[in-house]
């Protein structure tokens, strides 16, 4: 049947526990734009919300013509509706600090002498820290819980897989830790004449720092709690992306709320003398929208208009809202 059978308003209706929504997709389709959407509609109905981006390429100060790098910030004049852009850059230092703190006390507990700068350049410099130190900011801005409802604009769909996978990563590498710690800690017993007890900060963070993951995980898997909507375009690439990362999601265990189609040509508004690219981009849309009626049988939970003009401002998210959460 192509129509939306559950609407976004109704899945969000019916999902009243629903606490933290994420939209993804490839680049360009339109994320931001829903995500902010989706966060004036939740500030509209009395609730607290928090709309974050963990895009390092961040684009809701521009959306809404407010700074927000670094600091959540009222926007839509809606009191309750709060947008926040993540400053990596502060969040990378912080992370140097703490992995500095770190090796310290590993070169300390294993009695080497060496400076820690190389070893820390060396962790720094992995590509993969980046996204590291967003993850642990979107965690603790999770865990501190000073919002009804939160709203994450992600990356493009592969760098939110990575984002999102972190904790089952986490999870995995803390548990060696642990372990080489453990045996670590053995063996210097074993050879020290002195048997007293002493504080070893490093696996007091191994400790906390898995109970975090623990966290952080049941809270992503929790479909009573989380849901992550995909949006595309009705496009062949846009439409494959997802198609790919729709079953990682399901596998990992993060609970899938539904798709997003953006950017339709509406037919009733089109001329039969219309030109040529108009009719051929309409011909295109309908025959990739069969392919999203088949795939997403179901989960489609919106249908959003090509709007003459660019999303942005707070007038035109209003229009957007009402769209999508028709």
């Amino acid at each position: 049947m192509n129509e939306v059978t559950v609407s976004m308003k109704k899945f969000m209706e019916d999902n009243s526990r629903l606490k933290y929504i994420f939209f993804g997709g490839k680049g360009g389709v339109g994320k931001t734009v829903m995500a902010a959407a989706s966060a004036l509609w939740s500030a509209r109905q009395g609730r607290r919300t928090l709309l974050a981006s963990t895009n390092p390429v961040h684009s809701l100060s521009n959306l809404f013509g407010q700074n927000v790098l670094g600091q959540a910030v009222t926007v839509c004049n809606q009191e309750n509706c709060f947008a926040l852009e993540i400053d990596t850059k502060e969040t990378i230092e912080r992370s140097k600090k703490e992995i500095r703190e770190k090796i310290n006390w590993f070169l300390k507990f294993a009695d080497i002498t060496t400076n820690a700068e190389e070893f820390i350049e060396s962790a720094t410099m992995n590509p993969a820290f980046e996204e590291s130190a967003m993850f642990e900011n979107m965690m603790d801005l999770m865990f501190k819980d000073e919002y009804d409802f939160y709203v994450f604009d992600t990356a493009p769909t592969a760098n939110a897989r990575r984002l999102l996978g972190m904790s089952k990563v986490y999870s995995l590498w803390v548990e060696k830790m642990l372990k080489s710690r453990d045996e670590a800690k053995s063996l210097r017993e074993m050879l020290s004449f002195s048997k007293k007890d002493e504080q070893d900060p490093l696996m007091d963070y191994l400790l906390n720092f898995k109970d975090r993951m623990a966290h952080v995980k049941e809270l992503l898997t929790d479909p009573a709690l989380t849901a992550f909507f995909f949006v595309t375009l009705p496009e062949a690439l846009p439409i494959a992306v997802i198609t790919r990362f729709m079953n990682w999601f399901h596998e990992f265990g993060i609970p899938v709320g539904g798709v997003v189609v953006n950017g339709l040509i509406q037919r009733d508004q089109v001329a039969s003398d219309a030109a040529e690219f108009v009719q051929n981009r309409m011909a295109m849309q309908a025959e990739h929208m069969e392919t999203i009626w088949k795939a997403f049988d179901g989960d489609v939970r919106a249908l959003v208009p090509l709007f003459e003009t660019e999303v942005k401002g707070d007038a035109m998210l209003t229009r957007l809202m009402e769209k999508v959460m028709a």
